[in-house]
């Protein structure tokens, strides 16, 4: 049985070890726990059964309860799954600033770490070019090099 347990955002990590700690030393039949990534503010626990799954994560720091309703491994399973994301980004391009506190601001890119999902840019307008490394996410594309170098051609 498949149960998503409530546990304090940005401590999931800690609340999983918890449990694990806690499933072993009293022998419970708790057979994975799983932190997905992207899922803020939960986990998933496989238990043999509601009673066991509530005794594995009861009165624990950074637990908030257990979600009474089971759920399916069709439910999760998208959680699951690694999805490579697309990345449309290429060195050279200009991408706009998202996120404070360079929100609004063009910068030129000039590295991607396509692992990472990171980026590292220059501003455009800052008096000494500082290299920025940002979230793939928090930046956007708003011109293409190759674009204007086959314009330049024409």
């Amino acid at each position: 049985m498949i149960f998503v347990v409530k546990v304090t955002t940005n401590k999931e990590d800690q609340a999983a070890d918890i449990i694990e700690i806690r499933a072993e030393k009293k022998n419970l039949n708790v057979f994975s726990i799983i932190r997905p990534h992207g899922l803020r503010g939960y986990i998933i626990i496989e238990a043999e059964n509601t009673e066991t799954a509530e005794q594995a994560v009861y009165n624990l720091p950074y637990v908030k309860g257990l979600i009474k309703r089971q759920i399916t491994y069709k439910e999760i399973e998208p959680m699951l799954r690694p999805v490579a994301a697309q990345i449309n980004i290429e060195k050279g391009d200009i991408v706009e600033m998202l996120t404070d506190p360079f929100k609004r601001e063009k910068a030129r890119v000039k590295r991607i770490n396509k692992q990472k999902e990171e980026v590292v840019v220059e501003l455009l307008e800052a008096a000494v070019p500082i290299p920025v490394t940002v979230r793939l996410d928090n930046v956007k594309v708003i011109r293409r090099t190759k674009e204007e170098a086959e314009e330049e051609k024409e």
